[in-house]
């Protein structure tokens, strides 16, 4: 009897501590859309999670951990990179072009409906940190998969994919920030409506076509 009772004291204790870790995670976020990066203060995530802030240091260790916790949940490239991984070990017939389209599109599709992830790029690009310095390397362990398996398919020296890729990444990147601060077109393409990002969609996919044709890499 008393084993059983210390089993459900323990179960009780840790599933306090996952929900007001959960509490915490999910504050962070919402402290970010209200107030910008610059809110993200240990006092502002934990009144808004309704929890003693010194919880915030006894379960991340910091206020900086718990948000580089949010952010690698939420970010886009490190969650791709376990994908990847499972893609990149069946060693696939269909190539790289594929793949990389595919993460293209879909990463422009879930940045435009991410508002919180907006804002953490944007805090990327504005300041420097040591927050976003972390969740850029491990943004770059998806592109170290990709590009191995790529160089085996395409000799690097007739073709600078990584540099390609690098505007096309930048371009939908800022592409998406242009439709969701401004009301101007850009090259006269509304990018607020369904149609003008899909010609952006478009336009990834023929430049990724022409890339991999001038290498002789049919489509």
């Amino acid at each position: 009897m008393m084993a059983k009772q210390q089993r459900k004291t323990y179960s009780g204790v840790k599933n306090d501590k996952e929900r007001t870790m959960g509490k915490l995670i999910r504050a962070v976020g919402t402290v970010l859309q209200e107030k910008g990066y610059t809110g993200l203060t240990i006092a502002n995530i934990s009144r808004k999670a309704g929890v003693d802030r010194k919880l915030v240091t006894l379960y991340f260790g910091s206020v900086e951990n718990l948000v580089e916790t949010y952010i690698k949940n939420k970010d886009y490239w490190v969650a791709a990179t376990v994908g990847a991984m499972e893609y990149f070990g069946q060693s696939p017939k269909e190539g790289s072009k594929g793949f990389l389209e595919s993460l293209l599109i879909n990463q422009m599709k879930e940045f435009a409906k991410n508002e919180e992830m907006q804002k953490v790029v944007l805090w990327q690009i504005s300041e420097k940190s040591d927050i976003m310095s972390k969740v850029t390397q491990e943004r770059e362990k998806m592109s170290a998969l990709f590009f191995a398996f790529a160089d085996r398919e395409i000799n690097q020296e007739n073709l600078d994919l990584r540099a390609i890729s690098s505007v096309l990444v930048a371009g939908i990147y800022y592409l998406v920030l242009h439709s969701k601060n401004t009301d101007s077109l850009f090259c006269e393409i509304d990018l607020t409506t369904d149609e003008g990002m899909k010609r952006i969609e478009d336009a990834v996919k023929k430049i990724l076509k022409w890339t991999y044709e001038s290498v002789g890499v049919k489509s």
